[in-house]
């Protein structure tokens, strides 16, 4: 149980964008700098959606010009259209995060697009990718991330096989991490491990990232059984905040630091300091007024 997992820290982004409170782009600057300095590798730390749609998203690019650069850190940029991307490209975000849905109910709300025109949209994307490598500006690193993969709020039950044809033609168009989202945290253990080796069975070679949502408090346990399945890559929030806008009765991520205590407890190598990552739980919940739902926000860590 020694092998090192990733943990990708998503609360500036997803753990935000479903808060009351809107934060600055300074205070959200703050936040990253702040989770970089608790051992984040890898942040969503901002989203280029419209601002009338996601207001606590509003000012990306200002989040991003507040950010030095740091060496050995990626900080990624959520897009849900090409629009998005011709934003994130100008802004110096390392990844952009290409959100997709399993489901044309959740999709049509969330992005106006039906399941097969979200993918033409991709493969527009992956063109202009194409098109412009070689050229003077660096291009981000890029990946999937498919919404509702084990439940829409709309559609309903999903199959596994919708998910894993979804899989097979995005890794087949050639990208090569693909995450899969419980957005309205309706999985649990052994239909997180049915969807993995279906994903794994039709796209091999690519990089899965899970992402799991506690709101029926099956986030951690769900993350237990993607590690136990060999998943080495999962998102999570500081202090359990977040949750989605477009998604009715959705709340808030697997805690970054709730992870972090099971999985260094077991031996596992994350990276991350927990008593800062703590530390940034009470800091944030302050910001949003009121107190992250982290269990290790209000118990601490184990031994003191």
């Amino acid at each position: 149980m020694s092998r090192p997992i990733q943990i990708v820290e998503v609360g500036p982004r997803d753990g935000l964008q479903n808060e009351k409170a809107i934060l600055d782009p300074a205070t959200r600057a703050e936040l990253v700098l702040r989770l970089e300095a608790a051992g984040a590798k890898r942040i969503e730390a901002v989203s280029f959606v419209h601002p009338k749609l996601v207001p606590q998203m509003a000012g990306a690019e200002e989040v991003m010009a507040a950010l030095p650069s740091a060496e050995g850190r990626s900080r990624i940029g959520l897009v849900l259209n090409g629009k998005g991307y011709d934003r994130a490209l100008g802004t110096g975000v390392d990844d952009v995060n290409v959100s997709l849905s399993v489901t044309n109910g959740f999709g049509l709300k969330n992005q106006g697009l039906a399941v097969r025109d979200q993918i033409a949209m991709l493969a527009g994307i992956l063109a202009g990718r194409r098109n412009s490598e070689g050229g003077d500006a660096p291009v981000p690193s890029l990946s999937v991330v498919l919404s509702c993969v084990w439940g829409c709020p709309f559609d309903g039950e999903v199959p596994v096989a919708q998910v894993s044809d979804l899989v097979a033609e995005i890794a087949a168009m050639g990208v090569t991490e693909i995450g899969l989202a419980d957005t309205i945290g309706v999985g649990d253990p052994w239909s997180v491990t049915k969807k993995i080796e279906a994903a794994r069975e039709v796209a091999p070679d690519a990089v899965l990232r899970l992402h799991f949502h506690d709101t029926r408090n099956s986030g951690v346990a769900n993350a237990y059984a993607a590690v136990q399945a060999g998943v080495d890559v999962l998102d999570a929030s500081v202090g359990g905040i977040g949750g989605c806008p477009f998604a009715p009765g959705a709340t808030g991520n697997v805690a970054t630091e709730d992870l972090v205590y099971m999985l260094e407890r077991a031996g596992y190598s994350t990276g991350y300091d927990l008593d800062a990552l703590i530390g940034t739980a009470r800091w944030i919940g302050e910001k949003i007024g009121r107190p992250a739902p982290s269990a290790l926000s209000r118990a601490g860590g184990w031994p003191r």
